[in-house]
């Protein structure tokens, strides 16, 4: 399963636009409520989570999303879920995404300690222990960082890349803009 995590604060599209691409690459996509059923993103938009923090399987998960936007990164930070659920990416050899303010997540477990990262302009400090790459999109082993809502799409295309491969990427984006194609990352 992939796990997106929705704190209150949230930025809704980097939140929704993997959950709609992943799903269209018939992935296992699941909305996770950090504190309760129903998240409230940072632009007052309520979304009814697919389950919530008691109902995660953590064997089950291969990948978690960390969406951005403020408070929602630094509510992120704060639960506890967000440690269960990375140590269970990491027993499970998966991966682990953060767009936005969320890489700061990231920096602050030292799980970017030697990596190349990205993040929205002004975390940067947060990206502890990385090299700050300024791409919109950085792929650096099972770390995944991108810049924000406007990189949310590509964000979304380079995780179905990594997980079902180009050719499903591609076609995903031909499919959502046909003038509009994507160019493959790894």
């Amino acid at each position: 399963m992939i796990a997106i995590l929705l704190a209150d604060g949230f930025e809704e599209i980097e939140a929704i636009t993997p959950l709609d691409v992943l799903r269209r690459a018939g992935l296992d996509v699941k909305t996770v409520g950090v504190t309760s059923k129903i998240a409230v993103g940072s632009h007052n938009i309520p979304v009814v989570c697919d389950i919530t923090a008691d109902e995660v399987d953590l064997d089950s998960v291969s990948t978690v999303i960390f969406p951005g936007g403020m408070p929602g990164s630094l509510n992120l930070d704060g639960a506890k879920l967000s440690d269960d659920m990375i140590a269970a990416v990491n027993k499970n050899g998966g991966i682990i995404a953060a767009i936005c303010a969320a890489p700061l997540v990231l920096g602050r477990r030292g799980l970017l300690e030697g990596k190349r990262a990205t993040c929205y302009p002004g975390f940067e400090k947060e990206l502890r222990g990385a090299t700050y790459t300024a791409d919109t999109v950085t792929v650096d082993g099972r770390i995944v960082t991108a810049r924000g809502m406007g990189v949310a799409l590509e964000f979304a295309l380079t995780l179905v890349e990594m997980i079902k491969g180009k050719e499903e990427a591609v076609k995903i984006s031909e499919g959502v803009c046909e003038k509009c194609t994507y160019a493959p990352r790894i």
